[in-house]
Order: structure tokens, then sequence, then C-alpha cells
């Protein structure tokens, strides 16, 4: 097992102590080092970088789409193309020919039989042909024309000849497999039905599903046929004499991929979500998208209508649900090994170590699956989809693409060097780059680079690189961005990246208050706090922090504001007023650690004020590197003391009831006036001038009460200043001429 050892590495000339307010960047999981650029770097789900399998590109066919491949006793690969539809011969030197060119859109499928004869199956409407060395062409099936080579304009190997095998009069031809008799197996679809034809040509319905498709096929050790279906992705075993039986029934609508290891496990690949099927529905197919001249050709990833379209191609497993990997064993139990919203698995094989290996889009990742949930990212093909593999000469495997259509060797060996380049990393502020500390093993060499823009290729400093074994000292600018690269070289141990940390320390910056919002006559109810929230939390965390609710309480005022800090520091604020036309700020309440304030309002007189926050970020720092800011309120106004009543006189005289008295009140003008006679309702009353807009009022009516009244009146009159003070006074009427009581 390889020894792992921890180094540090100086990032700056001098030392960067780690003080508070330093902070660390760290990657060491599979969805941090997704996020950055690997070349010749494979990636481990349990975060780790490895060097990865040797890849190599062995040829580029004049195809966009490959579909299929088999080898045969010599190590030469066929390919079986689209796009235009060709069966390419290629050696394992790269030595290219096509032996087939029909006149079908696509060859779908190939398997190559004894005396390295390939069987050729092609859609839509298509054909199983026989492709084989020999002049002349070989009679097909009694009514069948020979293929089509011989009238197209393409360069044709002329060692090699095709003849019709077998026409299943069916839409699709999926898949084909041969067994150890030389029986062919045909999967067709639109009609979910697998035929089988013989050595000597005669052919027979094998299996019929009531799915619509049969996607792929496989052949076990026992000779019995595994076929996945598309509709409810059902995977059958077919015994020899056609009795079937479903082994499982996938989460998944479609099985697209299938691979049998030497114990018997069988592993299939599925996509997409299960839905009602339509009539006549067929497998999501990729298909070209329009391009104009001397732009790339790009996909499209659409169900296919009731007409195919115009290129016929491998499942596209860009459908709702994603795709996942299954394992049954030979016991018949299933478990789910590998799952993904976003890669999608197109082909399955096993590497000379036994592992198994998926090819996937819509970014050509090829994983090597090790078990549940226990996967590694090999590599990226510079293609969209990695379609399928065969065996490679010495251990390797050949793998193919779709847009565009390659061949590869992957492996078997790994690459002498690799390089990964991290995410760049956004601190947000201007920093300082400390130390990196690095947890790896083998010969494995760190580089570092800073910019202040977030495109590296945009004038960023030079790699510099970071002596790990005598912590050498390098100095990288201070900069706002940052980016780390490792380099791995083969070696007697197994070069290894598990973690990256960077440590950092951003200038400090201050707070900024953005609003203040003050509501007279409201007050806050607290929340409780969690026992976390003493002491922990940053400026991010109480910036987000909820405000309670204010409720109406017209003895109070409530104030509360927001603000941030780039460096998340911890915040504590304090409150300051000042009344109108003073020239000093007084505390109100100073280190709060909340966002809000209420208080009695008749703490303060009637009058003017303004509030001020000043927001600390002193918990984070050093005393001589604490920075603070504030923020001034709009004007507010204060008004707790009532409207007096004076002067409030009354007579009787007659029919008629005659009140007169003034409201005045020290700070704002009186809104409005009311008078109740004997408890009866409160009745609106105009002041003299009609206007009630000043801070003094006066008031003269009459009540009219009925001729010779004899009774005791008692007159309240009240008045309310803008805030809603009210002030009130009452007098008592007698019936005597001219006799009243002040008010009381």
């Amino acid at each position: 097992m390889a020894k792992f050892f921890a180094f540090s590495v100086i990032l700056l000339a001098a030392t960067v102590a780690l003080a508070e307010g330093t902070r660390t960047w760290e990657q060491s999981s599979f969805d941090d080092f997704e996020k950055g650029t690997a070349a010749g770097i494979a990636i481990t789900s349990d975060g780790a970088l490895q060097l990865a399998p040797s890849f190599r590109s062995l040829y580029v066919t004049p195809s966009t789409y490959t579909w299929a491949m088999d080898t045969d006793s010599e190590g030469n690969v066929y390919v079986a193309a689209g796009s235009p539809a060709r069966v390419y011969r290629i050696t394992p030197e790269g030595k290219a020919s096509v032996i087939f060119a029909p006149q079908e859109l696509q060859v779908q499928t190939l398997v190559v039989g004894p005396r390295n004869t390939v069987y050729v199956g092609t859609s839509p409407d298509g054909k199983v042909y026989r492709v084989e060395r020999g002049k002349g062409v070989t009679p097909g099936n009694k009514g069948e024309e020979p293929a089509a080579q011989s009238k197209t304009t393409v360069a044709v190997d002329p060692d090699y000849s095709s003849s019709v095998v077998f026409n299943p009069g069916t839409k699709y031809i999926w898949g084909l497999a041969l067994d150890k008799l030389g029986n062919l197996y045909v999967a067709t679809g639109d009609r979910g039905e697998i035929f089988k034809v013989a050595k000597n040509g005669e052919h027979s319905l094998f299996f019929k599903s009531d799915e619509a498709h049969i996607r792929v096929l496989a052949l076990d050790q026992k000779g019995d046929l595994i076929a996945g279906s598309d509709g409810s992705g059902l995977i059958y075993r077919i015994a020899p004499d056609g009795q079937a039986f479903v082994l499982y029934s996938a989460p998944k609508k479609e099985i697209t991929a299938l691979a049998i290891d030497a114990k018997g496990n069988i592993y299939a690949g599925a996509v997409g979500e299960k839905r009602a099927p339509s009539p006549g529905a067929v497998p999501i197919q990729v298909s070209p998208m329009p391009v104009s001249p001397g732009s790339q050709m790009g996909l499209t990833m659409n169900a296919v209508p009731a007409t195919p379209p115009p290129v016929l191609s491998v499942t596209s497993l860009a459908t709702a649900g994603g795709s996942e990997i299954y394992r049954i064993a030979p016991d018949g139990s299933p478990l789910t090994l590998w799952s993904s919203r976003d890669d999608l698995v197109y082909a399955l094989a096993f590497d000379n170590q036994g592992r198994l290996l998926a090819g996937t889009g819509n970014k050509g990742h090829i994983y090597a699956i090790t078990g549940p949930d226990q996967f590694t990212d090999l590599l990226k093909a510079p293609a969209n989809q990695v379609t399928a593999f065969a065996k490679a000469p010495q251990g390797g495997l050949y793998a193919c693409s779709s847009n565009f259509g390659k061949i590869f060797v992957l492996g078997p060996q790994p690459q002498t060097e690799g390089s990964y380049e991290s995410d760049v990393f956004d601190a947000h502020i201007f920093s300082r780059w400390g130390r990196a500390q690095v947890r790896s093993s083998g010969p494995v060499d760190l580089y570092a680079r800073s910019g202040n823009v977030d495109n590296p290729d945009r004038n960023w400093s030079t790699w510099q690189k970071i002596d790990v074994l005598n912590q050498g000292a390098v100095s990288i600018p201070s900069a706002r961005f940052v980016q780390w690269r490792a380099v791995l070289h083969d070696g007697r141990t197994p070069a290894q990246v598990e973690s990256v940390i960077v440590n950092y320390l951003p200038k400090n910056v201050a707070p900024e208050i953005d609003d203040i919002t003050v509501q007279v006559g409201m007050r806050y109810q607290p929340l409780p706090k969690a026992p976390s929230d003493s002491g922990a939390s940053g400026g991010g965390a109480q910036a987000n922090a909820p405000v309670p609710p204010a409720i109406h309480d017209r003895d109070s005022i409530a104030v509360h504001w927001s603000g941030h800090d780039d460096n998340d520091d911890q915040l504590v604020y304090s409150l300051y007023y000042r009344g109108e036309g003073d020239s000093r700020w007084l505390p109100l309440k100073k280190d709060l650690d909340d966002r809000f304030y209420s208080f009695d309002a008749s703490l303060l007189p009637d009058g003017g004020y303004t509030f001020k926050v000043v927001a600390s970020d002193a918990p984070s720092h050093s005393p001589h590197e604490a920075l603070t800011s504030s923020k001034e309120s709009s004007r507010f106004e204060v008004d707790t003391t009532p409207p007096a009543i004076q002067d409030l006189r009354g007579a009787i005289a007659g029919d008629q009831l005659r009140v007169s008295f003034r409201a005045l009140d020290g700070f704002s003008p009186i809104k409005r006036a009311e008078y109740s006679i004997d408890a009866k309702d409160w009745q609106y009353v105009e002041p003299v001038g009609q206007i009630s807009d000043s801070k003094t009022e006066g008031y003269d009516f009459s009540i009219p009460v009925p001729a010779g009244d004899a009774q005791e009146h008692v007159i309240v009159v009240r008045a309310y200043d803008r805030f809603d003070n009210m002030g009130a006074a009452k007098v008592v009427l007698r019936p005597r001429a001219g006799s009243s009581t002040a008010g009381k």
C-alpha cells in the first residue's frame, strides 16, 4: 500500500501566520476535482487524482457516427458507422479501408465470426449482410438483391464482397450476436422480435417480446442469450430452445448496453424514465442539427416521430431520469452499481484488470465501475459520445465515438505523465496567498498562479513551480483569483493526489450598511436564539438572519438595518441618535449582534431625529486591523405628548348649548377634535378656521337642546395630534342661566 505524506508549500516570500481571518480553499472530493480540467488524469469517486490509462487516437473516420465494433483474430477492428453508412476495417497500426458501403442510411451493428467473416445489420428497413474476403459477390438468400457497394462511388476494398444473409422485414436492426455453433441472433425493433439465422442460411423467429424493441444482445457462458428491451427496461435470459425468463425489470425504460463477466454476473446500462408507450414508438434517436457551411456539426436529442428521421442511430440517453448501471448476480439478485443524472451510458466492457468500463455521453467520459457507488472517471474523449468497445491487442481496448466518428486505443499501460488544472478559485476580495497543503504520494509536481480576472488566459501570473519536498519559497502575486496545477508522473510508487488546501488572507475591507428603516409606533418581539448563534455567526450568516415582524405599539420606536461584509466577517453594531439642530451623536445601544432594535419612545423628547448605525468587524480582527462604517437614517419625528385642552367653557341659553375650547400641542399640528354629550357617541367638530393645520386650534360650536330643558349635561371633548396622541377634558352644565363648571 502506498504510504501517504503531507507537505506544505510557501506561496509567499514571507510566511503568512495563520492569524484570525485566514481562510482556506480545499479540494478533496470527486465533486471538487470534477470542476477542474484533467489531461491524462483519472478522478476517483472517493476524491483522488491518479494517472489515467493511455489513450490515443487510432483513426478518424469520415462518418459522423460510429455505433458498434468487433475485432478479428489478427487484432483488426471493424467499425459500424453512419453518415455516411460504412463498415471500416482498421489495423492495429491505424491503416483503414472501407469494406462495405450499403444503400441504407446506417450500419447499426456488426459482429465478427469464424474466418473473419463480418455480419452487418443496417437500418432503417435494413437487412443482415455477410461481408467477407473473396472476389466476386456471394449470392444472398433466395429473392434477395446483393449488396449495393458496386453502385456507389465510395472506394470499397475490392478484396471484400457482401451478400444478404437475412431480411427480417422489420424497421430496425439493433443488435447481432453469434454463438459457438455459428447461429446468428438478430435483435429488431418495431415488433420486439429476435430472429435466429443458422449457418446454412435458414432463419426463424426465435423470440417474440411484448416490448416494441429488443435493443441489445449478449451470450453467456452457458450459451443462453441475454437481451435488453426498450419500453419497460426488461432483461431477458433466453435458453437455446427459445424459452425466456425476465431476469430483471429495471427502474429505467431502456436497456442500452450489456456485458457478462467470467463469473456469470450480468451488467446492464439503462436510461430514461418509464412512461406509457405510444403506438409505434421507437427509442430516442441522435440526429444531426442543421449547420451552416463551415460550422461544427452538433447533436439534438429528440424523440423519433412516427416517420423515422433521415439518420438512424444509437439510443440517446438525454432523457428525463438519467442513466444507471445494474449488476445481476448468477443467482438472479440485482444491484444498482452506478447512477448519473448527466452522464449517459452507451457501452459496457471489461479492461485487462477485469474492471467494468462504461462509455458515456454527452461529454464523452469513460468510467471504471469497481463497486456500488465506487467508480473512477478515467478520461474524457475528444468527442461527445463513447458508443462501443472492443478488445485490442496486448490487453488494450478499442473505443469508438460519435460526433465525431473516431477510433481510439485505451490502455493497457497508464499514461507516463498527466496534468490537472484546478477550477479557478474566486476569493471575492484581493487576497494574499499563503501555503498550499497537499496530501499525495508518488512523483507529483505542484504549480500555482494568480490573477485579477476570472479567465487565466487574460494576463495572469506565470505558473510557479513549488519544491514540495524542500518547501521552497515561491512568490505569486496577491490577487483575487488563484489556481493550482498538479503534474503526475509514472513511477515505482503510483502518483496520487488526495487533497489540496490553499491558505489565503483576504485584505480586510470595511463592512457596509445598505439601508436603515425606522418605524415609529412599532416594536420587535425578539426571536429566541439557537445556541450556535452566540458569537459564531459571520457577516454572511448575520446578513441572512431573520428580522422578527414588528408589532404595533404606539409607545415604541423600531429600527432595523441591512448590511454586508465582503470578508464575511462577524459584525457588531452600535446605534446612535441625534436631535434636530444638535451637533453631537448620542449612544442609544452598543455592541448589538442583531440587525434590529426597539425601545420606549418616551425616552426621547418630542422632536425630529436621525439614527446612525455603525458596523464593526472587530470580532474577526485584531484591534488595530478592525474597520467600521456607518450610515444615517432619514429624518423621523417623535411625539409622545398629548395635546392640552384649554379654556373649555359651556353654557345653556334657551334651546342651545354652546361650547368653546382651545387645543394646543407642543410639537405637531392638531389632527382632529371630537365631543360627546351625556356619554353619547363621539361627534366630529371642526375648528374655527375649518382647516386643522396648526399646533393651536380654537373650537366654538353649539348643540341644540329641548326648550325649557332643566337637566344637567356633561360635555367631554378630546383632541388628537398628528401622532394620534390624545388629550381630553370635560365640563358639567347646569340649567341655571349663565352658570357653568370648568373642564375637569
